[in-house]
């Protein structure tokens, strides 16, 4: 088995969790690539027990065969992952070293037992829908894929602004307003439920599109199928 260990900065409270991780990946013979500037960090302050590779980004799914990646943070770290994996459908399991750990549910006294489980197959993967943003202007660059959210929204100074909505080619409204969001089941719980739009299950192939501040109260969200193509 071989993984992806992935975070975004090295606090120095943690380092005994991280420690722990590197431990239990040697015992059961896991081998493990690191997130390059992850690696840059960790260097002097972790044994690796054992060599680990350097992980670069979204290319090396193509040459490196990565069974799951393991995030150490919160919910944020999950959420910056999921720029490196994009459409490669590699598990993640995330174990949460950050404030908010509704995603990265496994608590750091508990990444011993994790990798053991993980190792012995005793697991459940919980599938989650994600958009893909495809756009005629390069503003987005590679981070074309999202786990929660999709926001269109005004500059600050300027006024409301006029959104024409289609789904799969067919019009579905013009929306007056600072902006519209549109959000996965798994990000139904954010900035959507805050601007009145509904709680989706994570499994209902479903999609909401909420506007932010329209001018005409009778705008409401609307849910549609996720494997539906909204342009606007």
């Amino acid at each position: 088995m071989q993984v992806v260990v992935y975070s975004k900065l090295l606090k120095p409270q943690d380092i005994p969790h991280v420690q722990n991780l590197f431990d239990a990946l040697h015992e059961y013979g896991i081998n493990a690539f690191v997130y390059a500037p992850y690696l840059e960090a960790l260097r002097g302050k972790i044994d690796f027990r054992r060599d680990v590779g350097r992980f670069e980004g979204y290319v090396d799914f193509s040459v490196k065969k990565i069974d799951f990646v393991i995030t150490l943070g919160g919910d944020g770290t999950i959420l910056g992952a999921i720029t490196l994996i994009r459409d490669r459908q590699v598990p993640i399991m995330g174990i949460n070293l950050g404030r908010l750990g509704f995603l990265a549910s496994i608590e750091k006294s508990r990444v011993r037992e994790a990798i053991q489980l993980l190792h012995e197959g005793r697991y459940h993967i919980d599938e989650r829908g994600m958009l893909y943003l495809e756009s005629s202007l390069p503003v987005f660059g590679d981070d074309c894929f999202a786990l929660n959210d999709f926001t269109l929204l005004k500059r600050d100074t300027s006024s409301m602004i006029t959104i024409h909505a289609f789904v799969n080619g067919a019009y579905l409204n013009t929306y007056w307003a600072d902006g519209i969001i549109v959000s996965t089941p798994t990000g139904s719980t954010g900035y959507s439920l805050s601007c009145g739009g509904p709680i989706i299950f994570p499994n209902s192939g479903n999609f909401v599109v909420t506007p932010v501040a329209p001018h005409n109260l009778n705008v409401r969200p609307i849910v549609i199928a996720d494997d539906s193509v909204i342009s606007f």
